[in-house]
């Protein structure tokens, strides 16, 4: 009598869960439905034509001036080293070449984050790709919809583009101060050097500028400047992207 009671409540308990389960999921369904129409076309990114400097040369080949409403030097993936990227991906997705566009870990944190706050604070959990697809497809705005269209639209993204095809529209699009938009122009603008030229803590500083640009000046902010430069190269020799040996070496170099 003792054990078929028990048996009774164990299999009540077991129905609520899985009926909860089944009610949770047919409302994620619906959700995801629901923000899922009438999503902007993302197909559209294979053909992808960034706004870049229109410069005039004399008659000797020399630049004469430049003119740009986003200061951008577009650069095909394949041409941008890997320490560019390695720096990037270290300071804002670390888990990008493994995830499948969007990270639950960082979802589940973006959440606390909007209970925490009573729903004021709507950020954080953003892939890389969740940023591209904000940034060229949806509107940018800060709100739940826009967090659940990112999640929606990002595996979209990557199975359309692949890894490189994102990070090379995210590299080209980044804005990183002084009107300078990508890698390439930023990499001019700061340290007067191509992409190629860039040491580990030069490419390392130019990933920390994206999160806030205005804060990252390297004279007027040097100290926060320095400061997040060895944040992001810390993460890269904890990725295995530089040996400790560049790590210390970088870390000691002046800004």
């Amino acid at each position: 009598m003792v054990l078929r009671a028990i048996m009774s409540f164990l299999g009540g308990i077991f129905s609520m869960l899985t009926l909860g389960l089944g009610m949770a999921a047919l409302t994620l369904g619906a959700i995801f439905y629901m923000y899922g129409r009438n999503l902007p076309t993302y197909d559209a990114l294979a053909s992808y034509q960034p706004k870049t400097i229109s410069r005039i040369y004399s008659a000797e080949g020399q630049i004469i001036d430049e003119f740009a409403t986003e200061r951008r030097l577009f650069t095909p993936i394949e041409e941008i080293p890997d320490v560019v990227v390695h720096a990037f991906v270290s300071a804002e997705d670390k888990d990008f070449f493994v995830h499948d566009g969007y990270s639950v870990m960082a979802i589940l944190s973006a959440v606390r984050d909007i209970i925490t706050s009573r729903g004021e604070t709507v950020r954080g959990g953003s892939t890389i790709t969740q940023q591209v697809a904000k940034n060229l497809l949806l509107d940018g705005s800060r709100s739940i919809e826009r967090k659940v269209q990112e999640i929606i639209l990002a595996p979209r993204l990557e199975e359309t583009l692949g890894k490189e095809g994102v990070l090379e529209i995210y590299l080209n699009e980044i804005f990183l101060g002084q009107n300078s938009f990508g890698v390439t122009a930023a990499a001019r603008t700061y340290f007067n050097k191509t992409l190629n030229e860039l040491t580990p803590g030069e490419a390392a500083y130019l990933a920390s500028v994206t999160r806030r640009p205005s804060d990252m000046h390297p004279v007027r902010n040097h100290d926060i400047a320095v400061f997040r430069r060895n944040n992001t190269l810390r993460e890269m020799f904890e990725n295995g992207y530089i040996d400790e040996q560049t790590y210390e070496n970088e870390i000691a170099q002046p800004l």
